[in-house]
């Protein structure tokens, strides 16, 4: 037949395979971590998993979340590093241990860990850690997706102390967002919230204004730009309210690539992968760090996270070459076989063996 095989007689499902070269062909080197996602939390699963001379695979697709932002801030060591400069910074040390750098899309991972990628490559893994960070959803306003992460912010650690004192604005999107503004309120004392789409309850409404935060209803159509600077918010009524930046909280949600649920990976009510402390997933082999478990995680907890993950994966594929050692032991007539206690009668008795 014309289908494609795997190596121990696995059948390749052609009805997802269009291009014959996706295939394993069984002959080449087999990973011990395909690392799904090059950010903070891939990377540094990478460098520690290298560090402890595993074969290491990182596939990265090139498109990382704070890609827009100038700076990454809040990182010990690193604050006020552009991204793009920290994620250099990382490959460059993991390759350094041996770590292979694959810049590609991972498609599918299919049972038996056989990573597909776009580009007809197959890698073949013992284990998996998914990293592939999270979807940023923005409210359908004029101007938002030009000024996200550069005055329309998400997160006040990140960018607060870069507006401190400034007259600010908080987005009324998703439940939630009066926390925020609250939050954002501890940069500045000129903080306005937009009621926008968000339905303010009464309650909510005396907090903000115990807190001097003022109130503004009507829906937000525009973010008012000049000279490259965000200047003001303008209303469906037409009027504009100065402010230097706005913070909002987007939805977020994993991204659509299905790979966790096609690995069988339970998820938890908000439809992110559900995982231990160390990141393993309800799947045999499965782990997951950074912003595809939580994502409110910050790059510096990311790459936190990530080093858990390898550490427990590392332990894992220890325990792992322990049992098959034993077993390959036993295969070859094990700790009690007549081999080995002649070879034990040598080493304790040396010449005063006998032959009996």
């Amino acid at each position: 037949m014309d289908a494609k095989v795997y190596d121990k007689a696995k059948v390749y499902d052609k009805a997802k395979v269009k291009d014959k070269a996706l295939v394993y062909d069984g002959r080449s080197k087999v990973y011990d971590v395909v690392v799904v996602g090059g950010g903070a939390a891939g990377l540094s699963a990478a460098l520690v998993l290298g560090r402890a001379r595993r074969r290491v695979a990182v596939v990265d697709a090139g498109a990382p979340r704070n890609a827009t932002a100038a700076q990454l801030r809040g990182f010990l060591s690193r604050d006020g590093m552009p991204p793009a400069d920290l994620l250099a910074a990382g490959r460059s040390e993991v390759t350094g241990y041996g770590v292979e750098l694959v810049e590609d899309q991972v498609v599918g991972i299919d049972a038996g860990f056989y990573v597909r990628l776009a580009s007809g490559r197959v890698l073949k893994a013992r284990r998996i850690l998914v990293a592939t960070g999270v979807r940023d959803d923005l409210p359908e306003i004029a101007g938002a997706r030009e000024r996200w992460a550069k005055d329309l912010l998400h997160c006040p650690y990140c960018h607060g102390w870069e507006v401190r004192d400034q007259p600010l604005g908080v987005l009324g999107t998703l439940p939630g967002s009066v926390q925020h503004a609250l939050l954002v309120r501890q940069w500045s004392e000129d903080v306005v919230f937009f009621v926008h789409t968000y339905d303010l309850p009464a309650a909510e409404r005396v907090q903000l204004e115990a807190r001097g935060v003022r109130v503004i209803s009507g829906e937000v159509t525009r973010l008012v730009v000049q000279d490259d600077r965000l200047t003001g918010v303008e209303l469906a009524d037409g009027r504009v309210i100065a402010r230097s930046a706005i913070f909002l909280r987007p939805g977020n949600a994993p991204h659509a690539d299905g790979l966790l649920t096609g690995l069988g990976c339970r998820l938890d009510e908000a439809g992110f992968v559900a995982v231990d402390a160390t990141g393993r997933t309800s799947a045999f082999g499965v782990w997951a760090a950074g912003n595809v478990v939580d994502p409110r995680t910050q790059l510096i907890t990311s790459a936190g996270a990530g080093s858990a993950a390898a550490i427990a994966i590392n332990a894992d594929l220890v325990q792992e070459d322990v049992e098959r050692a034993v077993a390959g032991q036993y295969a070859a007539g094990g700790v009690f076989s007549a081999a080995m206690e002649a070879r034990v009668s040598r080493l304790v008795l040396g010449d005063r063996r006998h032959g009996i």
